[in-house]
């Protein structure tokens, strides 16, 4: 069984428990499992930025980039055989 499979089966069981149940309904206790739930994406937005901030300094290109600059070409490529065929029509 994968690690999420079972954290599922072992969080389903807790959630049976009264126990669980009455601190569930704690406010202070929800906005904390909101903030603990957010930390993972705020961490990975944090490194990200500053990913691209090495890169700008150490004037890199990202991977980002690299995707935008990807997809430059393959327009200007569908531009050129555009006015290709355009060309030979003419002749």
């Amino acid at each position: 069984m994968s690690i999420k499979k079972e954290m599922m089966k072992k969080g389903m069981q807790m959630m049976g428990d009264p126990r669980v149940a009455k601190l569930m309904q704690n406010p202070q206790v929800m906005k904390l499992m909101g903030a603990a739930f957010q930390v993972p994406g705020k961490v990975e937005a944090f490194t990200n930025e500053q990913a691209r901030n090495l890169a700008s300094a150490l004037r890199l290109a990202t991977a980002e980039d690299m995707k935008d600059l990807q997809r430059a070409v393959k327009r200007l490529e569908r531009e050129v055989e555009k006015l290709h065929q355009q060309l030979g029509r003419r002749q």
